[in-house]
């Protein structure tokens, strides 16, 4: 949610800001702005509602908006509707200082009393404006600016990542964070903050991660890190393992299709370095667990939000089955206000693509604070749940641009697979069932491509669907979640009102919803309860249900009573998943297109979740 882009060096500002703010739309926005202080001093600010190109229009010449230091922002509503007057950068009652910010300050409406008491008057229904004035109050003339906002800091009760400059000083700007994420970047004699790493990525590779309450001050010639305490930080320079080809769109109409494309790749990235063939195991260093400390676990807790909670429930059918040892899914968003019950020898991951969920960054200190060790597993390298977890796994599925996430799942399912692995070898797991396990892991990019290849196929499909208002997701076992998951696809970028349900509760209630108008999308894979579905799916079809079934290649049953059939390549059960999500991903992503949405960047939504 929002973002952030500010720099300073010798370079015009603003398309450097401009341009990172782009790069930075799938987080999901609804307004933006920027700020510029231009060679004489002079503050301006230029913001906003609707798109980044409604900005552009409304920027004068580039005369007009010329200046080495700038802030920019895209806001997501939290305080205030999404109009121009609220959308960032914000100012001070004299029009000397701008701050962009994400975040959101829970004690704003007190202090908002206590300011206005001091004759400060506000423009904008946000809590962002109360910040800025709070950082005018404390900026007296015997006052830097950075010690300003470490004041205003400490007043601050919630979260927020904030870049600030003042026309006073055009050779300065000061960034802060706490609970939301920060990032400076360090170039050839030119400085950048970010939000999100992708926004710079074509300026610099090196880059420092704020971590909670430090601010940054940056001159034209170096920067200081400092916390809310004054005291020094020597911040370690990270390098950027990716580069900007990771965030194009290449020949691709959207970034979805790229990144369900790219499966083959991410899902053997997850494994890669990882299968040890000869001992049939697998390793997983990031976990920093010696093999008696793996063999006391006695629980796992697997939290997260979203597309990770469902893979989490995958992960949980296949620890459970394979390792087993007893698994809890939680959703990350409620675990901290149950009261959870931690037993000794629990193990505690938590699950975020970006590693800056707010839910399940709440949720992981929750359980560090009852005593657990608390494993992440994350896509983003320095992000805050990657720091503050006690060890963990990347997933190493490369930069995710799409909202609707799909390679991070299928990374996130591998990862926990191999979990699975190591923890039933230290079990009663076979020599032999572990060959298996991990030869056929091996062979699942090739059958990722191989189902890629009904691209053409899977979209005349979705021609036949898209106008429908309702539809119904069914799986049974390990595939109970994949309906969960297509479900959710289907709903964030095509607007359809869809659910996934176990297909053996159909008779316990939602049967009453079939009829001709009710298209229902059904895994019908082989396993052990094979005939189990088909005998789920023959009630749907009694009551003229349109059935769109995920099946087997070589099953001839199931065309008996299917409109249409996606046929998949056969693997173990437990690994089918990682094949049966890739045709529920293609079906939503063309249902979305073929009805003219904004597949990369639906309505609502947000990539990264960074407030409750």
């Amino acid at each position: 949610m929002c973002g952030i882009v500010g720099y300073l060096g010798n370079r015009n500002a603003t398309p450097i800001i401009l341009e990172g703010i782009k790069r930075l739309e799938y987080r999901g926005y609804d307004s933006s702005g920027l700020a510029i202080i231009d060679g004489n001093k002079n503050l301006k600010i230029f913001k906003e509602s609707g798109k980044i190109v409604e900005l552009e229009r409304a920027l004068p010449g580039p005369d007009e908006t010329y200046g080495t230091i700038g802030i920019a922002h895209t806001r997501w509503a939290t305080h205030g509707e999404p109009t121009k007057i609220n959308a960032h950068p914000h100012t001070d009652s004299q029009k000397r200082i701008a701050l962009v910010h994400n975040g959101i300050i829970e004690n704003y409406q007190l202090l908002r009393k206590k300011l206005e008491e001091e004759g400060h008057s506000f423009e904008s229904e946000t809590d962002t404006e109360i910040l800025v004035h709070l950082i005018e109050h404390f900026c007296l003339e015997e006052v830097s600016l950075t010690d300003a906002v470490r004041q205003a800091c400490k007043l601050v009760e919630g979260t927020f990542g904030i870049a600030v400059i003042n026309r006073d000083n055009p050779n300065e700007m000061i960034a802060a964070r706490r609970g939301s994420p920060l990032i400076l970047g360090i170039g050839n004699d030119e400085f950048f903050v970010t939000s999100d790493v992708s926004a710079i990525i074509i300026h610099t590779k090196r880059v420092i991660y704020l971590q909670d309450n430090e601010i940054v001050t940056i001159h034209r010639d170096g920067f200081e890190i400092t916390n809310l305490e004054n005291e020094r930080i020597d911040a370690k320079i990270s390098e950027v393992d990716w580069d900007v080809s990771s965030i194009e769109k290449g020949n691709f109409k959207h970034f979805m299709l790229k990144e369900i494309f790219e499966q083959p790749i991410s899902v053997q990235n997850a494994f890669r370095g990882r299968l040890m063939e000869k001992l049939s195991t697998v390793r997983l260093g990031g976990l920093m667990m010696n093999g008696n400390e793996l063999k006391k676990i006695k629980k796992i807790q697997i939290i997260g939000c979203g597309t990770s909670w469902h893979a989490a429930l995958i992960g949980k059918h296949i620890i459970e089955s394979r390792a087993r040892i007893p698994v809890e899914v939680e959703y990350a968003s409620e675990y901290r206000y149950k009261n959870p019950i931690i037993p000794e020898n629990t193990l505690v991951f938590v699950i975020s693509q970006s590693g800056e969920t707010a839910d399940t960054l709440a949720a992981l200190r929750e359980a560090q604070a009852r005593g657990a060790t608390v494993m992440g597993i994350t896509n983003t390298v320095g992000s805050t749940i990657a720091r503050e977890s006690d060890a963990g796994v990347y997933i190493h599925a490369g930069a995710e641009i799409g909202v609707a996430s799909t390679k991070a799942f299928t990374s996130q399912v591998t990862v926990l697979t191999l979990l699975a692995i190591l923890l039933g070898r230290m079990n009663h797991l076979s020599p032999t069932y572990g060959a298996t396990f991990i030869k056929e892991l091996r062979s699942i990019p090739g059958k990722i491509e191989k189902i890629l290849e009904m691209n053409d196929l899977i979209r005349e499909i979705a021609e036949s669907i898209k106008d429908y208002t309702n539809a119904l997701y069914l799986g049974r076992g390990v595939n109970f979640p994949v309906a969960l998951e297509g479900a959710l696809k289907l709903k964030e970028i095509s607007y359809i009102h869809a659910e996934g349900y176990p297909a053996a509760e159909m008779k316990h209630g939602p049967i009453a919803l079939i009829d001709e108008n009710m298209p229902v999308i059904a895994i019908a894979l082989k396993d052990a309860i094979y005939d189990k579905i088909i005998s789920n799916l023959q009630e749907v079809k009694a009551r003229n249900g349109k059935i769109i079934t995920i099946a087997t290649e070589g099953d001839k049953v199931v065309k008996k009573f299917s409109e249409h059939v996606i046929y998949i390549p056969e693997t173990m059960h437990i690994l089918q998943p990682l094949l049966s999500v890739i045709p529920l991903q293609l079906l939503s992503y063309h249902v979305a297109d073929l009805k003219g949405l904004d597949v990369d960047k639906p309505r609502n939504l947000a990539k990264s979740v960074t407030v409750e």
